[in-house]
């Protein structure tokens, strides 16, 4: 891993509100460039022995993959879940303008 890798971020909650304003404070600590919100979606999923069906809030965060630590520490801390649904995907290609944007946005993290 480089300090020039990028990912998305994905972060499911049960509270669209709760995870835009998540994403508003990563970006504005420039821990992430942008977060693209979708909602709701629908999870089916196991918890405690149940199964569970519900509508959830999705949002795609981009950022540095040097940074994806620091945003689940802060993810632990204050998401209203237990576990909260996260995981990263390597952003392998994607134009130079904006691989630049990115790192430009993220670069006082």
């Amino acid at each position: 891993m480089t300090d020039d890798d990028i990912c998305e971020l994905v972060i499911t909650a049960p509270d669209a509100d709760w995870l835009t304003e998540f994403g508003r404070r990563l970006v504005t600590d420039r821990l992430a460039a942008s977060v693209h919100n979708v909602t709701p979606v629908r999870s089916i999923y196991r918890w405690q022995g149940q199964v569970h069906d519900r509508p959830e809030a999705r949002a795609a965060v981009h950022t540095r993959t040097a940074l994806v630590a620091s945003i689940i520490d802060r993810l632990d801390d204050e998401h209203p879940y237990e576990v909260p649904g996260v995981y990263a995907l390597p952003i392998v290609v994607t134009s130079p303008a904006y691989r630049a944007w990115l790192l430009d946005q993220t670069d006082d993290a």
